[in-house]
């Protein structure tokens, strides 16, 4: 597949604002610069949708942006030449295949991206990798909602997960959560590719969100029919300035906060299913 590359050039914090508007459009790959960010759609998507929205952030942020075709055959060129392993802790490493092992950790993921996002590099995934120390999740029954590379929910299964669903809009996110979580020898992970109407379970113990701020807003509702009473949920793809409007609607749809970090200008929290 071709993807258009779209060069962004800001500073660091209105990167990380215009990933959380972009995300919800059809780029599905984003890619922090010392200049900005790199955002990728595919060739197939419309033009003239990305360039008006790129066109009206311009009137409310400053940046500046550029395009380029990247043809499906160069794409693992580029991102083997830019993906560096990524460790949080001593609790969990994050590599590719052709990075040497790193030693010294509880748990070591090979995780190869191709055009999905979750590398473990943006402070969202970071953080939700390092929430999930902390997790009760020996025996859980898991759902990862919009999966990307499957790196949370193969690190779910790693942790004791008894069944992880996992589900995405983007096939390319679908076939990549297959293909790592084979790699991780994660065999207990079932990938569903499109929304939340694909899930096959529920009662879930806890699910798992590294989405951005629109989906969680217009899911809550939903995730909380398909939560236990007591079930948790972890979200992130949330700015600072969103903390506020995300747990106020959290709590409407039954959920109380209890732990919420930040990394850079990004929020990962925790929230429980209350008995209602």
């Amino acid at each position: 597949m071709n993807y258009h590359k779209y060069e962004l050039t800001t500073n660091p914090e209105t990167a990380d604002i215009l990933v959380a508007f972009l995300s919800d459009s059809p780029f599905d790959t984003f890619e922090e610069t010392a200049d900005g960010i790199n955002a990728y759609a595919p060739a197939s998507a419309s033009k003239s949708v990305i360039e008006a929205q790129l066109l009206d952030l311009q009137s409310q942020f400053d940046f500046t942006w550029q395009k380029e075709l990247v043809l499906g055959q160069n794409w693992n060129e580029l991102w083997e030449s830019n993906f560096q392993p990524v460790i949080v802790g001593d609790f969990c490493a994050v590599r590719a295949d052709f990075h040497e092992p790193i030693e010294g950790m509880k748990w070591e993921l090979i995780i190869n991206p191709k055009m999905a996002f979750g590398t473990g590099h943006h402070e969202t995934t970071w953080q939700c990798i390092a929430a999930i120390e902390h997790l009760p999740l020996s025996g859980a029954r898991v759902l990862d909602y919009g999966c990307g590379t499957g790196i949370l929910a193969i690190l779910a299964s790693k942790e004791g997960a008894s069944e992880v669903e996992a589900v995405d809009i983007e096939e390319q996110s679908y076939l990549n959560t297959l293909e790592n979580s084979a790699i991780n020898g994660a065999q207990n992970i079932t990938a569903r590719l499109g929304t939340l109407a694909a899930v096959q379970s529920n009662n879930f113990d806890g699910i798992l969100a590294n989405i951005n701020r629109h989906v969680i807003l217009e899911s809550l509702p939903a995730l909380s029919k398909l939560l236990k009473t007591n079930g948790w949920l972890l979200i992130s793809g949330i700015l600072l300035t969103d903390e506020a409007i995300v747990t106020e609607a959290a709590e409407a749809a039954g959920f109380s906060k209890k732990a919420m970090k930040s990394r850079g200008n990004w929020l990962c929290g925790v929230f429980e299913k209350e008995n209602v």
